[in-house]
């Protein structure tokens, strides 16, 4: 049996208009739609997002992926899925993982590619790529991310700010993501740098709930999960 296509699929920031035509015709193409889900409760942001686009009798799997940075559990959870999806694979059905943003960009995606290059190397994969959350971000807040000569970096700002502090003075402008958790932290550095007056937070860019704040003194607690920070470095607006 010919074996068929795995697609990551990039689905955009939140907005479902802010999806591709190439991701929306593969999303309504394919056999199988793979969507990351809570471990907690089996909800799937991302299959809210495409939910316009779904065939009503296309089958969706649900994969749940752990928030942890146990490594061994990590790495359980993405062999279990990618055992799950070549099962779908191995017998001839395309199928499409659909993830936020991009899916070569801090994507559980990519974990899964890996490991499906490495067990199950003559598989066809193909990459469709998606809007970026701080693209998206940036056109909300309009705030420019790099012209001319400048530069931009993109971090992560789950373990906290070490990677901000050595990184900030080489670039002209930074955005921080996965914000929430270490956010005080953040927050702190910031302060300390003297760029608190060159930072807007986007949070929940594109859904319901949309915030961007210009004053990060105005924050009072921990924000939402789907948060990040644009740093700006005294650029005139």
């Amino acid at each position: 049996m010919k074996k068929g296509i795995l697609y990551g699929v990039g689905i955009g920031p939140g907005d479902p208009e802010l999806i591709t035509l190439k991701a929306v015709n593969i999303i309504r193409r394919v056999d199988v739609i793979f969507a990351p889900s809570s471990p907690k409760n089996t909800y799937s942001l991302a299959l809210d997002i495409v939910a316009p686009y779904l065939r009503k009798d296309v089958e969706v799997i649900k994969l749940s992926f752990p928030m942890t940075k146990q490594k061994n559990i990590l790495e359980d959870a993405w062999t279990k899925n990618a055992k799950t999806i070549m099962s779908y694979i191995n017998n001839g059905k395309n199928g499409a993982f659909i993830t936020l943003g991009d899916p070569l960009t801090y994507s559980t995606f990519g974990y899964i590619k890996r490991i499906i290059r490495k067990s199950y190397p003559d598989t066809v994969i193909k990459i469709v790529p998606g809007i970026t959350s701080y693209h998206a971000a940036a056109a909300a807040s309009g705030r420019i991310l790099a012209e001319s000569e400048e530069s931009f970096v993109v971090i992560s700002g789950a373990m906290g700010a070490k990677k901000l502090k050595e990184i900030i003075e080489h670039v002209d402008h930074a955005v921080m993501l996965k914000v929430y958790r270490k956010y005080r932290e953040i927050i702190e550095t910031i302060s300390e740098l003297g760029l608190m007056e060159d930072c807007v937070l986007v949070s929940k860019c594109g859904l319901e709930g949309e915030e961007i704040i210009e004053d990060l003194r105005k924050i009072k607690q921990t924000p939402p999960y789907l948060s990040l920070l644009i740093i700006d470095k005294k650029r005139k607006r």
